[in-house]
């Protein structure tokens, strides 16, 4: 028991270091200070594999040490973080905990953007005056026009991501020993949604989204 633990230690360990790589080098600037960057992807995939209260030690982990090196927005800045992945990835993690399949991680990456977009939005409003010294009515301007459309933007980025490299990572880390083999049977895989047409499905449906966010992006730097 405490060789798995410790193993499972080394793994979170991992996921926490590719995840604040990612943030470091794959910052991109959509709208006005907001930038998206792609580590709640990594987050994501370690709660679909961990459960969320592991995702939720690994987005503290990550978000404290975004604060300590790269953040300059201190202790509001690194709370904010910790609020959005966990609003996004917990809800994702958990509904896909409890139904195990490609349909129950749409629903939940779907319900946990949702609930992202809405503590955002509402933590926006309450806090962003505090560290990017707006006033409040400017905030509360920026609701609808830029915070809503930007965490859309970034949740549905996030999903499809997740939906594309998930498999392909777990089946990296199940070969090279990182993880335990699967419970469900080379027989049984159609039944959890991982074969066929759900898997090309999937691929398609996540291209389109993919090539969507881009074009809105595009649209909210006003590059079209």
């Amino acid at each position: 028991m405490n060789e798995n633990k410790g193993k499972k230690v080394v793994q979170m360990g991992m996921f926490c270091a590719i995840a604040y790589l990612l943030m470091v080098v794959g910052r991109i600037p959509v709208v006005m200070f907001l930038k998206y960057d792609p580590k709640d992807v990594v987050i994501t995939v370690g709660g679909f594999i961990f459960g969320p209260l592991s995702a939720a030690l690994i987005s503290l982990v990550v978000s404290l040490v975004e604060m300590f090196t790269v953040s300059d927005t201190g202790v509001i800045g690194m709370v904010m973080n910790v609020l959005s992945t966990c609003a996004y990835v917990c809800t994702a993690a958990f509904i896909y905990k409890k139904l195990h399949t490609v349909k129950g991680a749409v629903i939940g990456l779907v319900t946990g953007g949702i609930l992202m977009t809405v503590v955002m939005l509402l933590w926006n409003y309450l806090v962003t005056p505090l560290y990017m010294g707006y006033p409040r009515e400017a905030v509360a301007a920026m609701l609808l026009p830029v915070f809503l459309p930007f965490n859309l933007v970034k949740a549905a980025l996030n999903g499809a991501i997740t939906m594309l490299v998930y498999k392909p990572i777990v089946t990296a880390l199940r070969k090279a020993g990182l993880l335990a083999p699967s419970p469900v049977q080379e027989g049984n895989a159609a039944a959890a949604g991982i074969k066929g047409n759900v898997k090309w499905g999937v691929v398609l449906v996540s291209g389109v989204i993919l090539a969507t966010c881009i074009l809105l992006v595009l649209v909210m730097q006003g590059r079209i």
